[in-house]
């Protein structure tokens, strides 16, 4: 499977972008560049010539062991208090294409790209998310993603998400 998107550049329409989210707005619009420049995030674009339809960042993480579900950390050395992980910052889609299943598309591009790296260049052993509100709580439970208690995050295991690929 090829990916869907490419990494942002400046041939991107980025202002036109509006997904009803001010947050995500707002840093597609004026934050996005910054963070690729100073390699704080990878910013991938789906799209059309300059239109942009979605996009997502990604970036390394460590999550706490302690936060994972106990069947998670019995299988881990005890000597790691930090695990390696893949955080999926930030996701969304413009408000024209709504509704077209670009969502899981993007997300499905996302794993896959975490995939491949924790395979090939860096170790991660999940994708980690941050929902920005319980409608984006309710998509990630959808695809499988797993509540961390008291962090408001969530995380797919990376072995779950190479069973998809």
């Amino acid at each position: 499977m090829s990916h869907l998107t490419t990494a942002l550049d400046s041939s991107h329409g980025k202002k036109n972008f509006v997904c009803g989210k001010e947050l995500l707005d707002n840093y597609l619009h004026t934050q996005a560049k910054q963070d690729v420049k100073r390699k704080l995030s990878a910013c991938f674009i789906m799209g059309e010539g300059k239109t942009v339809k979605g996009f997502y960042t990604l970036s390394s993480t460590t999550i706490q062991g302690d936060l994972l579900p106990q069947e998670f950390i019995k299988r881990l050395s005890p000597s790691y208090k930090d695990l390696p992980a893949t955080l999926l910052g930030r996701l969304a889609i413009d408000s024209r294409y709504h509704g077209q299943g670009l969502g899981e598309l993007l997300l499905i591009d996302a794993l896959k790209r975490s995939y491949d790296t924790s395979v090939t260049s860096i170790g991660s052993m999940a994708v980690i998310v941050d929902p920005i509100d319980e409608d984006a709580v309710r998509f990630y439970k959808k695809y499988g993603f797993i509540l961390l208690p008291d962090s408001g995050k969530m995380f797919i295991p990376m072995d779950t998400v190479a069973k998809l690929f």
